[in-house]
């Protein structure tokens, strides 16, 4: 039989013969140009970057399809997928009526029934398809003006001399899988399946990456076997099989990687910081007027027992929202600053990094204050503030420094670097992250803290090189914040509640947080909140084309609410709090990214003082914000928020001694996405449990290159939402293969997957945390 008529080039995209190749063939570092010709490796490196044998050869399919059972022409029904055999009738090519183009209809007949076929613009394939050949077609099933048809069908025609295959042999090729690949407008699936083909043809024996006790143990193939199963099966068993062996070896690769650079880390040098008998950190205890909570202590006792060693820390404290997280980062800072050493104390926002030096003020008092010198540093300080504040930190009396991005600049330069914190680490890029560590005398200790809390699973793959702490308990007093939904587009009327139930709490005596989706203006359909910082993209609202997930929350594009009603937006809301009766003479403020930072600072200062009532914002407010006397929220168009979102804004009401409650205002319909994430945070207020739903809602992000994004992953076909177990396995393999005999050298063929399966932005992000 000949070649897939599917796989059949156009002109001048004819891939290069393999040519003249030692018996050893073509290796994963190879250039594709060599093999497959300069004009499909240029293709290929447009579409996705691809130069290497590896690079195309782990571009896994993303589905399988089937041709379907062989069928008598006579038999077909519109609409199901079919492979007939049958013999080319005639041929006639005519141009398209009503835009510039042809069209090949070709006729097919079995004689019993007849069927055409129809390709747009593709002309030669005339040469191929000329009356008398037969062969096997392959498609889904269409009518046009009463006539059966396949438009671009797969097809696979006899070759003459060998004859028309047996009904077995027919039979074996329709109901062989197809593999698809994800695919450009400029290069289709079936061009990266020849390209693959043509690879896989020339490819030579490989080192297996997995030793052949773990294979055998986990009954896998070898690596080149796998290969040839996932891009070439001959039945949904072995690209199954495949792709179970092949997400064995990623998890490998990935875990070796990240307990190695824990190791190489754990030997590296730092200053030992130790508290000293009482001390600044035993005096600060003393003065709280609560006492810790079990887990802050734990969590406290493990961090000071990294701070004492001679080697970094790197710690990942994690805590749902109001869990006492930034109580535990400044006991830490506490032990670092008694040996002389200073803290850098790295957040998001302005508003945050002025809320925090604030509340870290308070907390120590004015003597330790007065000691510690805590510098605030921002890109909002005046050239004489920011003078004063540099030669502060140079000198070294500055012993807690609060700064954003503004931290990584050149002008700040530390005397004794201690202790990183870095509050919502995914805020920040990693080479931004990286900058602070360099510059300490030696390498300081790092603290790495979030709000999200995240899965044992995606922990111990986006962060297994750093130990894990976990504030569960929450301190005495704190109730959990009464959540619930209000539908508008079901009860309009509920709207009117919103307003009095505001205006209550302002009679009370005191505050509420109004959270709007956009400053002035509707956000593009799909769009983010607006803010002064780009938002965690974890939060945002979910690419579409994912049809369900294990949560159950399908995942669909936005725009399901109520027609014709805008979106709310800060400048809209406060207009309509000022003129709404119930709040006569309540103090209002705005407060956006699009302010100053003066106005910023003086507003958010104003509302912590209680000289505001009502504060319309936008999610400027999501992090680290503390007012005690704040106990209402209303968050309105809810459906345009992420579920950790959602969670992050309720946890700022409810943190003095009233109530919180959080009302989630929404305009979608019910079932739709939006609708059902506002509805799960208002049934759920486990941060943890809502983070593991979170997670279905969106990408992992890339595990080991600079983009945390969430939509690429440097993953090809481990996911952490699925392959826990599977990922717990590998770490335990990879453990055991590091600590025998010879490490990491007596696997010499890992060590080459792992060294090519890191790019040079994912080696750099491995040596650097």
């Amino acid at each position: 039989m000949g070649t897939p008529g599917r796989a059949s080039p156009t002109p001048g995209e004819t891939p290069a013969p393999a040519g003249p190749r030692s018996s050893a063939g073509a290796g994963l570092r190879d250039p594709l140009r060599g093999i497959i010709g300069g004009r499909s490796a240029g293709s290929l490196h447009k579409a996705f970057g691809f130069e290497t044998v590896r690079d195309l050869v782990t571009h896994y399919p993303r589905r399988y399809a089937s041709r379907g059972e062989l069928s008598p022409l006579a038999a077909l029904t519109e609409g199901e997928a079919v492979t007939v055999v049958a013999e080319v009738q005639g041929v006639r090519e005519r141009p398209m009526r009503a835009r510039r183009g042809t069209i090949l209809d070709v006729r097919l007949s079995d004689g019993r029934g007849s069927l055409a076929l129809t390709f747009f613009n593709q002309p030669w394939r005339a040469n191929e398809l000329r009356p008398g050949v037969r062969g096997m077609f392959a498609g889904k099933v269409s009518l046009y003006r009463g006539q059966l048809q396949l438009a671009h069908p797969d097809y696979e025609l006899f070759d003459e001399a060998e004859g028309q295959p047996s009904e077995t042999e027919a039979r074996r090729w329709a109901t062989t899988p197809i593999p698809v690949y994800a695919a450009t407008a400029a290069i289709a699936s079936w061009r990266i399946q020849r390209a693959v083909g043509v690879v896989l043809d020339a490819l030579g024996e490989l080192d297996d990456p997995v030793p052949e006790e773990i294979r055998r143990r986990h009954g896998m193939p070898g690596y080149r076997e796998a290969l040839e199963m996932v891009h070439r099966p001959t039945s949904d068993a072995q690209w199954r099989r495949a792709r179970e062996a092949l997400r064995r070896i990623e998890a490998l690769v990935l875990q070796t990687a990240l307990l190695e650079r824990r190791s190489e880390s754990e030997a590296s040098s730092s200053v030992a910081r130790s508290a000293a008998k009482g001390g600044l950190r035993e005096k600060f205890d003393a003065r709280l007027p609560y006492a810790l909570t079990a887990d802050q202590s734990a969590v406290g006792a493990e961090i000071e027992a990294d701070l004492a060693r001679p080697h970094p820390m790197s710690r990942l404290l994690q805590g749902d929202v109001g869990s006492g997280k930034t109580l535990v980062a400044v006991r830490a800072m506490l032990v670092a600053a008694e040996s002389g050493g200073q803290c850098a104390l790295v957040v998001p926002t302005e508003v945050l990094a002025g809320q925090h030096l604030r509340s870290i003020v308070r907390l120590l008092g004015p003597d330790l204050a007065a000691l510690l010198e805590p510098t605030l540093v921002t890109g909002a300080l005046s050239a004489r503030e920011r003078r004063t504040a540099l030669v502060r930190i140079a000198s070294g009396r500055a012993r807690i420094v609060i700064g954003t991005h503004a931290l990584f600049g050149d002008a700040v330069v530390f005397d004794d670097l201690a202790l990183v914190v870095i509050d919502e680490q995914h805020r920040f890029g990693v080479e931004q992250r990286d900058v602070l560590r360099t510059k300490g005398r030696r390498a300081p200790h790092t603290l790495v803290m979030t709000a999200t809390p995240i899965p044992r699973t995606i922990a111990m793959t986006v962060f297994g090189d750093l130990d894990v702490s976990t504030l569960r308990t929450m301190p005495p007093g704190r109730r959990p914040v009464q959540t619930i939904a209000v539908p508008l587009a079901e009860h309009p009327r509920w709207e009117e509640r919103i307003w009095a139930r505001s205006a209550e709490e302002v009679a009370a005596g005191r505050q509420v947080f109004l959270v709007c989706p956009a400053i002035d203006a509707e956000p593009a359909p799909g769009g983010r909140p607006d803010d002064d910082v780009p938002d965690d993209p974890d939060h945002g609202a979910p690419p579409p084309g994912r049809a369900t997930l294990q949560a159950g929350i399908p995942l669909l594009p936005e725009g399901e609410e109520a027609p014709g009603v805008p979106r709310s937006s800060v400048e809209q809301v406060a207009a309509t709090a000022r003129s709404r009766a119930e709040l006569a003479g309540a103090r209002i403020g705005v407060l956006h990214g699009r302010l100053p930072a003066e106005e910023k600072n003086s507003v958010m200062e104003a509302f912590a003082a209680g000289t505001i009532d009502v504060l319309v914002s936008t999610t400027v407010i999501e992090v680290g914000v503390d007012v005690p006397n704040a106990s209402l929220m209303v968050i309105f168009d809810a459906d345009r928020f992420g579920l950790s979102q959602l969670h992050q804004l309720r946890g700022r009401v409810g943190r003095g001694g009233a109530a919180g409650l959080c009302l989630l205002v929404t305009r979608a319909l019910a079932e739709t996405p939006g609708r059902l994430r506002v509805d799960a945070v208002a049934a759920n207020a486990d941060g943890f449990e809502l983070a593991r739903i979170d997670l279905e809602l969106r990408r992992e992000g890339d595990v080991l290159g600079a983009d945390q994004s969430g939509r690429r992953s440097s993953l090809r076909l481990l996911r952490v939402t699925r392959d826990g177990d599977l990922i717990a396995e590998a770490r335990a393999d990879a453990a055991r293969l590091l600590a025998a005999p010879g490490g990491l050298a007596a696997h010499p063929a890992l060590g080459a997957a792992l060294q090519d399966r890191l790019d040079d932005i994912e080696r750099d992000f491995l040596a650097r945390n």
